[in-house]
């Protein structure tokens, strides 16, 4: 048996190249769980893999790829059957072990997640490691005792994928969304997921830089970190909360201890990579009854394998609206 795949070399000059080919299973790494795949996506993590490898890949020649969705082919695992629709994501799966950029992937199965019944494996993608990350950020909120009678909610990065499913998930949850992005041109597609306001990204970083600023935000959800989360933090208000999961701005913000003696502030820190399966289960459960499928089509462009490479540098740029779904049988 044969499958097809992109796969990645790297050159002396750290430079990645990519090309479509026909491979043996027997290429395939070792997992007690075979998936036929039917759609994966393009994350900002797949961009660094794609251009540089980001220091996240180990050896070469490899198949990137964080997230993925299908179902099984062959399966070791008493767990699952042949025939049931699955999603990964994490694990460092299209890292250190091949991932969704194929028609085919062996994983453990500890690292799958069955799909909810609502959703298909191409909605799967279209919401894919972001949506199941935004998610992740909305329970760490509502675990704090956040509602929508709390106040605004501001989400950073909102034209990205990660937050753009954060924008529609918490309109659809009733919350009244800020979405803060540095493309204002992108403010109707925001309202069209349910933002009540736009914010330009220039607006938060120029804010005065202070500890304090004036109360604002009941909560935010951070995709960017630097100088924007440093103002958001600034603006919470008292019993505030912070839900952080992205770096596109820098690892590093400038920050002061204040927020969190002087409002109870707190910042929850959220990994989807190797998060424990319970949490995973619960995530995607919320998943199919939480998100809003028909507003997230406007969110969503569909590629195929051999469009990957040259769409990598743009992901990396934030020049990409929204979701990207990769249909590998194209």
């Amino acid at each position: 048996m044969a499958f097809r795949a992109l796969v990645l070399t790297q050159g002396n000059d750290r430079k990645v190249g990519g090309r479509i080919d026909t491979l043996d299973d027997d290429k395939l790494p070792a997992g007690d769980v075979t998936v036929a795949i039917a759609y994966s996506t393009l994350n900002y993590k797949d961009g660094l893999i794609l251009t540089t490898g980001g220091g996240l890949v180990k050896s070469w020649p490899h198949v990137g790829g964080i997230d993925f969705a299908g179902m099984v082919e062959h399966s070791d695992d008493p767990r699952y059957k042949v025939g049931d629709r699955v999603v990964l994501n994490g694990w460092r799966v299209g890292e250190l072990h091949w991932g969704g950029y194929a028609t085919k992937a062996r994983v453990k199965g500890e690292w799958l997640v069955k799909l909810p019944d609502s959703i298909s494996p191409r909605a799967a993608m279209a919401i894919g490691t972001a949506g199941y990350t935004s998610m992740l950020c909305v329970m760490a909120l509502e675990r704090h005792g956040l509602t929508s009678a709390s106040g605004e909610i501001l989400v950073t990065g909102a034209a990205g994928g990660v937050g753009s499913i954060a924008v529609a998930l918490l309109a659809k949850l009733g919350f009244d969304v800020v979405a803060a992005t540095g493309r204002p041109q992108e403010g109707d597609y925001l309202k069209g997921l349910g933002a009540t306001t736009i914010l330009e990204r220039k607006a938060l970083v120029e804010a005065p830089d202070r500890p304090l600023l004036s109360e604002r935000f009941a909560g935010v959800v951070d995709t960017v970190s630097g100088v924007m989360f440093a103002r958001a933090l600034a603006q919470l208000k008292y019993n505030g909360a912070a839900a952080v999961c992205g770096l596109a701005g820098g690892a590093v913000f400038p920050g002061s201890i204040l927020p969190f003696i002087l409002r109870n502030v707190t910042v929850y820190g959220i990994d989807s990579v190797m998060l424990p399966r319970g949490p995973r289960e619960e995530a995607w459960r919320r998943l199919g009854r939480d998100v809003p499928l028909a507003k997230l089509d406007s969110a969503v462009s569909e590629v195929a394998l051999s469009d990957l490479m040259p769409l990598a540098p743009k992901i990396l740029k934030g020049e990409i609206r929204g979701r990207v779904v990769v249909d590998v049988n194209r």
